[in-house]
């Protein structure tokens, strides 16, 4: 999945953004984990089970500075 110029409330599921960003859950878990810059759930209930989404501009800016922070370099 590949957006341009995302709207600044669209939601993504945890699953869609696994596929977008190429990662198992698993890893997806680590990465938020390991960095605490990258951008938090929010859930659909209080249960475990509950669906996770992602705010789709802030894992957008997520990425883009991650990028600007390796240019950087």
């Amino acid at each position: 999945m590949h957006l341009d110029t995302p709207p600044s409330k669209a939601l993504i599921r945890q699953s869609a953004l696994c596929d977008w960003l190429d990662l198992s859950r698993s890893g997806l878990d680590k990465l938020r984990k390991k960095d605490p810059t990258f951008p938090k759930p929010l859930k659909d209930g209080d249960s475990r089970q509950a669906a996770a989404f992602y705010v789709v501009a802030e894992v957008d800016a997520w990425l883009r500075s991650k990028i600007e922070a390796r240019d950087a370099a």
